[in-house]
């Protein structure tokens, strides 16, 4: 079952940016200060609205799980503040994390 998530960021303009030249994904506006990125099955949606008090935050990790992120990685590793390479997990996943423009970690991964 997919999840979609709609997070607050500080500027739309810098997200759809950093998602489509940086991560590669597919941007598109949904409506004003509000937009949806796409990789694969992995949708997030961004609004610069203010719904929320407060500064962009996330206490977790979002887990986008790809195909062929050993591809992607090697795509993406020179552009993106990697924050752990890529490697095997001793959860059974060959994932990488990635930091975002609003400091929202992010991990590909790839079952193995």
């Amino acid at each position: 079952m997919p999840i979609n998530m709609l997070l607050k960021c500080h500027n739309i303009e810098a997200t759809k940016s950093f998602y489509k030249e940086v991560l590669g994904f597919a941007v598109r506006e949904t409506a004003e200060g509000t937009c949806s990125v796409q990789k694969q099955d992995c949708n997030i949606i961004f609004t610069s609205e203010e719904l929320w008090a407060g500064h962009p935050n996330c206490t977790g990790t979002l887990y986008l799980f790809i195909d062929d992120v050993d591809s992607y990685y090697g795509s993406i590793k020179h552009k993106a503040i990697i924050l752990w390479p890529l490697q095997d997990m001793p959860n059974g996943t060959r994932e990488f994390g990635v930091k975002d423009n609003d400091e929202y970690h992010l991990a590909f991964a790839q079952k193995t």
